[in-house]
C-alpha cells in the first residue's frame, strides 16, 4: 500500500478523507480488471457511508463514481456503471450568467418600478394613468424612506417619475400635497380605521363592576 507521501494532495476530496485516497491508490495497483472493478464497487458503498449526503438517486450515484475517478487522477481502468469523466472538467470554468444590460437610473427604486412606469406610459385613459402614477409614487416614497431617514419631498418623487418616464408621466404637485396622494397606504388605513377612536360608545353590558365582574341581580 502506498505511503502518505505518495498521495497527491490536489486529488484528495476532503469529504472522504486521506484513508479513502490510500484505498483508491491501492486499487490502482491490482492487476486483474475484474477484481479492480469489484473493489471499486466496495469503495463506492464505503463512500456512501462516509458521505451521508450521497443518496441512491442516479445523479448522486454518478457523482460518487466521478469522485472516485477524480481521486484516482482519472487513471482507473474499471467497468463502472458510468463513463469516466474527462479530466478537463476540473479546470472547466462555468458559463457566465447573462445579466440584463439595461441600466437603472435610480437603483434604490429597483427594476420593477421602471417596469411599472413603462406600463403606465402605455395607458391611454387619463384616470387610469393618474391612478398608476399615484400608486408608483407611493411605492417610490416608501422605498426612499427605507434609504433615507429624512422624509422625502413629494416634489422629488414627481421629478424622479418624470425623469424615469422621460417626461411622459407627470402629476400636479399641489394636488399631491393637498390630498396626500403619495402617503403610505398603510398609514391611510390606520387613519381611516383608528384602533381607539376618541368618541367610541361604551357598551354597558361589557362594563365590569367591583363585584367580581358580575352584574348585580335585582
Amino acid at each position: 500500500m502506498n505511503n502518505y507521501n505518495t498521495i497527491k494532495p490536489a486529488l484528495i476530496l476532503k469529504e472522504y478523507g486521506r484513508n479513502m485516497q490510500m484505498l483508491i491508490e491501492h486499487i490502482r495497483t491490482i492487476e486483474d480488471k475484474e477484481k479492480r472493478t469489484e473493489s471499486a464497487y466496495v469503495l463506492i458503498e464505503l463512500m456512501k457511508l462516509i458521505n451521508p449526503v450521497a443518496r441512491d438517486s442516479q445523479e448522486s450515484g454518478q457523482k460518487l463514481w466521478d469522485d472516485l475517478y477524480i481521486m484516482a487522477d482519472f487513471d482507473l481502468d474499471i467497468d463502472g456503471p458510468f463513463p469516466k469523466p474527462e479530466k478537463e472538467i476540473l479546470n472547466k470554468k462555468p458559463n457566465r450568467l447573462g445579466y440584463k444590460s439595461s441600466e437603472i437610473r435610480f437603483k434604490h427604486y429597483g427594476r420593477n418600478i421602471q417596469l411599472l412606469i413603462l406600463k403606465a406610459i402605455e395607458l391611454e385613459d387619463p384616470e387610469e394613468r393618474d391612478g398608476a402614477i399615484i400608486h408608483i409614487g407611493r411605492l417610490m416614497k416608501s422605498f426612499q424612506n427605507t434609504w433615507n431617514r429624512d422624509n422625502v419631498e413629494d416634489v422629488t418623487i414627481i421629478k424622479n417619475i418624470e425623469t424615469m418616464s422621460k417626461g411622459a408621466l407627470t402629476i400636479d404637485l399641489e394636488r399631491v400635497k393637498a390630498d396626500n396622494l403619495f402617503d403610505s397606504m398603510i398609514k391611510e388605513r390606520r387613519s381611516n380605521n383608528p384602533v381607539n377612536p376618541p368618541n367610541r360608545p361604551v357598551n354597558k353590558n361589557n362594563r365590569r363592576n367591583n363585584n367580581g365582574g358580575r352584574r348585580r341581580r335585582n
